[in-house]
């Protein structure tokens, strides 16, 4: 199965075919090789005692786990369940219920109790029209709190259902809703909200290349569009970049960007509110999904297999290795008063710098197997 399936997050794949039971069938496939993988709870985080701050919200097999104080917690049965966002205002979490036809937003307290769905996307009463069934992916709430933003299977014509990008009040229907991107026949559509303070939102929008191969582009868009003026691209296709993530500041984002090879690089850039600085390239060699900021800004977490092939594991890279602090100042002796000198003191030879120590990322978990296309919520 090829790296690129891991970074269309399964989606891509799954529109090109015929509905999302494709996903859900695939998003378990993971490797080449038959791994056995086990529960979270059943081994600790072997992390050469590495312990990450606040909590975070995983997802395996179709239940979510949370860690926290180095121990997992299983929050939900095995039931469908991922893709968890923390909801810091409510102090819960939004999480994506899929069924074998649709799926649909809920809302979940922090250790796991079902408190109400967001979205009504089954069938109506007295039907099984799955045409009438809807799907929901990538929940985020925005910063005023009120509004659900989502990847929606709508509009969609017979076999091509893409994903577009919709928001609608909580609490609200999709009557109420308000379409906000218009996504690519044929490519699976568009992908991870993000809200922005100024009002629009950025996102992953798949599309096709020049040479015809599909590929992820960060966009920008301000305002509710129309067809046809959808905001703007903020990488090239060349690029191939998916899963962004802003940083606690708002000033930096982490990306997965592949550059149309089966590679997936972590990227960082920086973030003005409207445009992307140069790319920095700070993970090379593993196969990276999902990265997350920590709330603290202590470092970055993501997923990636912790060997060729394997399932994919929980890291963490810390600060240090993207931001590290600059160097300390070499000190110069002085003369000593009443020395044995007497007149001008030979200038110093400094001492040569001392390269700084190379700071790798930290595996935490070593036979998990997490969700590679289910975004980590991190809570303070």
């Amino acid at each position: 199965m090829i790296a690129r399936f891991f970074l269309a997050l399964g989606l891509c794949v799954l529109m090109l075919v015929s509905s999302v039971t494709t996903y859900v069938y695939l998003g378990g496939r993971q490797s080449k090789v038959a791994v056995r993988t086990e529960k979270p709870t059943v081994a600790a985080p072997r992390a050469k005692a590495f312990t990450l701050p606040g909590t975070l919200y995983l997802s395996q097999s179709g239940a979510l786990y949370s860690l926290s104080i180095g121990r997992f917690h299983q929050l939900t049965p095995e039931d469908g369940w991922t893709q968890p966002y923390w909801n810091a205002s409510g102090n819960n979490l939004l999480a994506v219920r899929r069924t074998p036809f649709y799926s649909d937003v809920y809302i979940i307290g922090r250790f796991g109790q079902v408190t109400r769905s967001l979205t009504a996307n089954g069938p109506p009463p007295r039907s099984n029209d799955t045409t009438l069934m809807h799907w929901s992916f990538y929940p985020r709430l925005g910063p005023d709190n009120n509004t659900l933003w989502m990847s929606y299977d709508s509009p969609k014509f017979g076999y091509d259902v893409p994903f577009s990008i919709w928001s609608l009040p909580v609490g609200g229907s999709i009557r109420q809703g308000k379409l906000w991107t218009n996504a690519n026949d044929y490519t699976g559509g568009d992908m991870q909200p993000i809200p922005l303070p100024t009002g629009g939102i950025m996102y992953t929008k798949y599309t096709y290349g020049p040479d015809g191969n599909l590929v992820g582009q960060l966009w920008l868009t301000t305002r509710p569009t129309p067809a046809g003026r959808e905001g703007k691209p903020l990488t090239s296709t060349g690029e191939d970049c998916h899963q962004p993530s802003i940083s606690p500041d708002g000033h930096q984002v982490a990306m997965i960007c592949t550059y149309e090879k089966q590679i997936s690089q972590l990227v960082l850039a920086s973030w003005d509110g409207s445009n992307l600085g140069p790319r920095k390239a700070i993970i090379t060699d593993q196969l990276v999904a999902q990265p997350t900021w920590a709330p603290d800004s202590s470092g970055i977490a993501y997923l990636a297999p912790g060997a060729n092939d394997s399932p994919f594991q929980l890291w963490f890279l810390p600060k240090n290795a993207y931001a590290p602090p600059p160097p300390s100042p070499t000190p110069v002796p002085t003369p000593t008063p009443g020395g044995p000198y007497s007149g001008t003191l030979p200038t110093p030879t400094p001492a040569p710098p001392v390269a700084a120590p190379v700071v790798k990322p930290i595996q935490i978990t070593t036979n998990n197997g997490f969700d590679a296309t289910s975004p980590i919520a991190w809570a303070p």
